[in-house]
């Protein structure tokens, strides 16, 4: 099979790749139209991307199939496939909703089981052909991901463990392959905690993770991903964790965990085949990320990889939620596979402080399993200071709490684009795809916006610190069903008041995503004397709101512009009504609302939209009472604010639930 339409003896050297992409993964969305960022255009626009480059031009199609029950039950339980198997049929049409709220950030409709299926047998089937030899490497185009999908449970946006399953498959199921050996690296930033578990005892399979860790605060957010964590039995020593300690690692910070640890490593096992889980939400700009590799990053760690296991090289998409640099990073991928296009680009750049602390606990716990590890490294090496220079790489998804004394450099390239950005780091030279992830004009609303403070007005879960902390700091507290983002500026709330406003309360929507079964809180904008709500004042920038409008309606994702600018902040203020909707199609807190001013500081609530509310009137939207743990929110709010007992609260709570709309 030739690659392509006219082939030259040029192209007849060239790699042989085969790729997989079908659109019917795309029918797997959620139920409601809500916005989420494990949506179908992930996968669309990186097949746009590559078409755009005359990328499948140059590869083999592969064709996508459904995994068969048999070989996806090699790492799943029999109730767990019945669930996915049968989850979209009518029978679930009442359940469905319900069973996803009960499990950890998923979500189920009439496409879940056909794209779930898919994706596992596509998986199966590109694993298969590089085992065969048909095509030398393969690139699996697939959704929904796979990485945190339990034996028994779905979590974490994955149904079905894809390349579990093709591991499983070729190692089980075709010995004649000759596939003995298989080299696992998950390169997405969160940990690959089902994938571990699959393979915990099995010297057969090497599984690799590098991954924000944050000492188990960072998603799934538990002690799976530690360095501790090597394997059991005849696996001990084949699981290598490498847990960040903090967001913003880029390319240097991988590039030397590759150089210390995976590949000495790799070269002992000699694996007979490399399987990718190739998550894109460590690319810079992504928005749950918050880490910063580019497009040329990824290129030179999969080029090093292809020194191993005669270049049999999968790559099975997992995560990545930033459309710009999912597209820009696969397609530097794919090229690096074509072997048709030189890597451009070089790093001067220097790692974090914490990346050296990180490597010397991996090399140190797993030196008794791997002998190249076992040597010390040099204290010239590790101990490299970061020199200070003028400018550094933001994005909206950037931690900027992290200490700037490790800092790392960025591109001479920007210095153009951020001349009024300070924080530590010096001169490196990219490709061109690296400089467009980076946007001048977001360093410069977040600068004006930072200069701007607010009173937020918050009247349902976030009358309690620690809930709206979450939306600050990122993370969760009891009842939510995933962590949030958190702002880019994690600077807690400058002061705290209370006040009581003439507007309605109600509780509405019978489920969330956030919260599971239960109503949520609404305030109708139109204020009404015989009305009163109680709201917990927290200043804060005009900067920070911008991104608790965003985790209010999208859970989260890098703006390149502020939803409600300083035009629309004197707009709302200066006029009537007092009541703004944001540039967003959907989402149930678009409505940005004046109340007034408390010490010359706008105060500011968002809520849903006039028309929202006239079909909670009307019926057309469902009010419904909220569930056990949304109340308990509000109640630890308003009794630790000491604005009411716990008494009064729950008989707040209860007035707001029942009274007619």
């Amino acid at each position: 099979m030739e690659v392509g339409g006219g082939v030259d003896s040029e192209s007849k050297s060239q790699r042989r790749v085969g790729l997989l992409y079908d659109e019917r993964m795309c029918k797997h969305s959620t139920p409601d139209g809500d916005p989420h960022p494990e949506n179908p255009d992930r996968i669309k626009v990186i097949w746009n991307k590559l078409q755009a480059s005359s990328i499948p031009q140059r590869c083999v199609p592969l064709d996508a199939k459904e995994a068969e029950d048999k070989h996806i039950l090699a790492v799943h339980s029999q109730n767990h496939v019945n669930l996915i198997k049968k989850i979209s049929s009518k029978q679930f049409d009442s359940r469905r909703n319900r069973i996803a709220s009960s499990l950890n950030s998923i979500y189920l409709n009439e496409g879940t089981s056909e794209a779930a299926y898919l994706a596992a047998g596509s998986a199966i089937e590109v694993t298969e052909r590089v085992a065969k030899g048909e095509v030398d490497s393969a690139v699996a185009i697939i959704r929904p991901p796979g990485h945190h999908a339990e034996e028994d449970e779905a979590m974490g946006f994955c149904l079905f463990n894809n390349v579990a399953i093709a591991a499983s498959y070729v190692l089980n199921e075709k010995p004649e392959l000759g596939i003995n050996k298989i080299l696992i690296v998950d390169w997405d930033v969160h940990h690959g905690n089902a994938t571990q578990k699959m393979f915990w005892k099995d010297p057969r399979v090497l599984f690799f993770s590098v991954h924000r860790h944050e000492f188990g605060s960072f998603y799934p957010a538990t002690d799976d991903g530690f360095y501790t964590m090597v394997g059991e039995g005849p696996g001990a020593g084949y699981n290598i964790n490498v847990p960040w300690e903090n967001g913003r690692c880029g390319d240097a910070d991988y590039f030397v965990v590759w150089e210390h640890i995976l590949l000495p490593v790799a070269k002992e096992f000699n694996p007979d085949l490399i399987i990718v889980s190739a998550g894109f939400d460590a690319a810079i700009g992504d928005p749950l990320g918050g880490c910063r590799i580019t497009p040329y990053g990824y290129s030179v760690m999969l080029k090093k990889l292809m020194n191993f296991a005669n270049g049999k090289i999968v790559l099975a998409l997992e995560g990545g939620y930033n459309f710009e640099s999912i597209a820009k990073s696969m397609l530097a991928c794919v090229e690096v596979l074509l072997e048709d296009k030189p890597i451009l680009g070089s790093s001067e750049a220097y790692p974090f402080e914490s990346t050296w602390r990180v490597i010397q606990a991996v090399r140190q716990k797993l030196s008794a399993y791997w002998p190249s590890l076992a040597d010390e490294l040099p204290e010239e090496l590790i101990n490299q200071k970061v020199p200070p220079a003028a400018y550094v790489l933001t994005s909206s998804s950037d931690s900027e709490a992290e200490e700037d004394h490790e800092s790392p450099k960025v591109s001479q390239h920007l210095e153009e684009a951020l001349q009024e950005i300070i924080e530590p780091l010096s001169k490196m030279k990219v490709d061109e795809s690296t400089r467009d992830h980076v946007a001048s004009n977001t360093y410069t609303w977040r600068s004006e916006l930072s200069k701007v403070d607010i009173w937020y007005a918050a009247f349902g879960s976030n009358l309690w610190l620690n809930r709206l902390l979450c939306y600050i700091e990122g993370g969760r507290v009891d009842g939510l069903q995933k962590p949030c983002v958190g702002s880019v500026d994690k600077t807690p709330p400058k002061e705290i008041m209370w006040k009581t406003f003439p507007h309605r309360m109600f509780f509405g929507r019978e489920s969330t995503l956030s919260w599971g079964p239960g109503g949520v809180a609404f305030m109708d904008p139109e204020s009404n004397s015989q009305d009163k709500t109680h709201m917990c004042l927290y200043r804060i920038t005009l900067e920070q709101f911008n991104d608790l409008l965003v985790q209010e309606n999208y859970g989260g994702y890098a703006m390149s512009s502020p939803l409600f600018d300083l035009t629309a902040l004197n707009s709302v203020t200066g006029q009537e009504p007092h009541s703004l909707q944001v540039r967003l199609e959907k989402g149930w807190y678009r409505n940005v609302v004046y109340l007034g001013e408390e010490r010359n500081i706008p105060i500011l609530t968002m809520t849903c939209t006039p028309s929202d509310v006239e079909g909670f009137k009307s019926g057309e939207l469902p009010l419904c009472a909220p569930a056990k743990n949304y109340a308990n929110t509000i109640v630890r709010g308003l009794v630790e604010g000491k604005l009411l007992s716990q008494e009064e609260a729950m008989a707040y709570i209860q007035e707001a639930a029942t009274k007619a709309l």
